[in-house]
């Protein structure tokens, strides 16, 4: 395990940056099948959706299982599998990230903090009040409301310890698994995404949901590189992240349906 996890510390921007990359081409994917759901109902003469029950359900199998996985792969006797790539990476980063490197990378794990986002939650929410969506608005509400008692909930009955690290650029204090910061830029970015599909024109909405992937993927691994989360624990935060994130966009979705067949 040692050769692949050194080759992965060495060069953890490269990946970082080729990962970002993959995302913005998956999320790019993604714009292109919901156009075409979108283009196949209004043929049809269906109201388009943002995400149909097939997709629901298959998201949320997907991730739960994912979730499973990870959690049943740490309770294995400590040292071997996914408990040692954990901590095999962690250490590797701990000696090769340069202060410089460390210094960008916390910049860009700001975005994910809990204070930014309250406070850019704060201000969607009363955009969207403002402009009288008051569908949405509960939505958005719901789901930021979601964020910390879930993660806490999960965070407590894990009870991991965070890796250690010296660096100082960020200090982090709590349960580790599964990463708070990942969970939450799953929400947030996802759910603003779903807002802006909804809001805006269609012509943006391939950059909103290639923007919304990015931010995501570039905020999760941070942590990773920072070393304040090990690989499992952020992989986890997506995944859990994932499962609240399309529990609240089907439920607005289907009050959506249930409004407009009044």
């Amino acid at each position: 395990m040692t050769d692949p996890v050194e080759w992965i510390a060495t060069h953890a921007l490269a990946l970082w940056a080729a990962l970002l990359l993959s995302a913005c081409l998956a999320g790019d994917l993604a714009w292109q099948w919901n156009r075409r759901q979108h283009e196949t109902a209004l043929r049809l003469g269906r109201e388009p959706t943002v995400m149909r029950r097939r997709t629901v359900v298959a998201l949320l199998v997907a991730a739960l299982l994912l979730f499973a996985a990870i959690a049943l792969a740490l309770g294995m006797e400590t040292g071997h599998g996914l408990s040692g790539f954990d901590t095999a990476l962690a250490e590797d980063l701990r000696v090769r990230m340069q202060p410089s490197t460390l210094r960008f990378v916390a910049f860009v794990s700001h975005f994910g903090d809990f204070g930014s986002v309250a406070a850019a939650a704060v201000l969607v929410l009363a955009a969207l009040l403002l402009r009288r969506q008051l569908q949405l608005a509960t939505g958005w509400a719901i789901a930021m409301a979601g964020i910390v008692p879930l993660n806490s909930g999960l965070k407590a009955l894990f009870q991991r310890p965070r890796p250690l690290h010296s660096h100082g650029f960020i200090v982090e204090h709590g349960w580790s698994f599964p990463s708070g910061h990942a969970f939450g830029a799953m929400v947030f970015y996802g759910m603003l995404a779903y807002v802006l599909l909804r809001v805006s024109a269609h012509r943006w909405h391939r950059l909103v949901i290639v923007a919304a992937v990015a931010m995501v993927t570039v905020i999760g691994l941070s942590r990773i590189v920072l070393q304040v989360h090990y690989f499992s624990d952020v992989m986890a935060g997506y995944a859990s992240g994932l499962v609240w994130l399309v529990s609240c966009i089907a439920g607005a979705e289907a009050w959506r349906r249930r409004h407009h067949a009044m």
